[in-house]
């Protein structure tokens, strides 16, 4: 009798963790971002918490993946590389998702204070691609991206 209930039991908290971590990458909106033949897969940050958070601890990236914060209103957002691991491109969209401000090789910043990055134009949207991903795909300011949300 001991035994089937430490078995129900445990099938119970398989259960429970599988739902949980299920539950988890339904909260991780995604969506498309390309410029020209190049797409990127991208995690939208649209709460607070989301922005805040952004890449922050994450080892690594898929060479086609990134993250893409959304805000209601054009306007000047400061971005800093604060317990980000990961050596980043960062790219401010303006709401006629043209680039308007590219900075390459955003390095991390693990201890201390960590300098923001001001772009000093209005933008609605910022894009974070892996280092290197800009030159790559040749992206320059004023180029047009297609941005299905």
């Amino acid at each position: 009798m001991a035994r089937k209930i430490i078995i129900a039991f445990s099938v119970l908290i398989l259960a429970i963790i599988i739902f949980m971590a299920f539950s988890s990458n339904q909260n991780k909106k995604q969506a498309t971002v390309c410029f020209n033949e190049s797409c990127f897969k991208v995690e939208l940050a649209i709460s607070n918490e989301q922005k805040i958070k952004g890449l922050m601890n994450r080892k690594s990236m898929a060479n086609d993946y990134g993250m893409l914060f959304v805000y209601d209103n054009s306007g000047i957002y400061n971005f800093w590389m604060k317990d980000t691991l990961i050596p980043l491109d960062i790219i401010w969209i303006n709401e006629n998702r043209e680039a308007v401000f590219i900075k390459e090789n955003a390095e991390p910043c693990m201890e201390g204070v960590c300098a923001a990055i001001n772009p000093g134009v209005e933008s609605k949207y910022v894009l974070e691609l892996n280092a290197g991903s800009a030159k790559k795909i040749g992206l320059n300011l004023s180029n047009k991206l297609d941005i299905n949300i």
